[in-house]
């Protein structure tokens, strides 16, 4: 029998950067389409998407059977929303809004069973889909990644590195730079953001911990992965649906009114 094993660690272990897909719409066809496609893993969001816990259920089985490593945003650091995540078969959570270390604290906290954190027992899915030594790896194979979205988390960068059992950090470009004065978007071109951005980067990397950052467009993924991102993820699956729609019907009327 083979032993329970996080492939995104493995990936990170090896020193490559993975390629993380971002499921925004609770479909299982839209979330198999782009399983099939390669990413190293599939987030779904549940803080700004639109899956609920009931979807978990129906998408982490997709996304398990393409080999792809599931992951999921959830919508606060909320102990239940939490649990309950990971007793549905997730690998790793990302927890928005990290501003302090007692907010990564409480995070990492409620992803690890005792005597490590306050995890309550109850692997409901888990133990079906990663096999019955879920109960005894869980602590050391779960990912966890607290979002640096905030001036306030990155006064706190530091102290938030330092909490035992925390995987790494995720940055939330949008937010981040609304906090910063620059507005929402991805893809930041601004000297000052590139500079913070790769602050985070740097004091991440001391810490021997992983940084992610999402991006809007694969070229920019790739540049951030050269420049030693740990994870990219590039757009999401509303967005390829939106930009490939808009697309298709700009060709067909071209200059024509229609």
């Amino acid at each position: 029998m083979t032993h329970f094993s996080n492939p995104l660690r493995r990936i990170w272990e090896d020193g490559r950067t993975a390629v993380n897909g971002w499921l925004a719409v609770p479909s299982v066809l839209s979330a198999e389409a782009m399983a099939v496609a390669g990413w190293n893993a599939l987030t779904v969001d549940m803080q700004h998407g639109t899956a609920d816990y009931s979807d978990l259920l129906s998408l982490l089985p997709v996304i398990e059977k393409s080999g792809t490593t599931p992951l999921v945003r959830v919508p606060w650091v909320d102990e239940a929303a939490i649990m309950r995540a990971l007793d549905a078969g997730a690998l790793g959570l990302i927890a928005p809004m990290i501003e302090t270390a007692a907010d990564a604290e409480r995070f990492v906290s409620a992803c690890r069973y005792p005597p490590e954190g306050n995890r309550s027992f109850g692997p409901v899915r888990a133990r079906l889909a990663w096999g019955p030594d879920y109960p005894a790896r869980a602590n050391e194979e779960i990912v966890t990644l607290a979002m640096i979205e905030t001036k306030s988390a990155v006064e706190s960068l530091e102290e938030i590195l330092k909490v035992p059992g925390l995987t790494g950090v995720y940055i939330g470009p949008a937010d981040l730079g609304s906090a910063f004065g620059f507005g929402p978007g991805f893809d930041r071109q601004e000297p000052e953001m590139l500079e913070l951005i790769e602050h985070i980067r740097r004091t991440a990397a001391a810490a021997n911990l992983v940084c992610c950052l999402h991006c809007g467009s694969a070229s920019y993924a790739r540049g951030a992965a050269e420049r030693g991102m740990n994870m990219v993820t590039i757009s999401s699956d509303a967005r390829f649906i939106e930009a490939g729609a808009a697309d298709t019907v700009s060709a067909f009327f071209g200059d024509d009114p229609r």
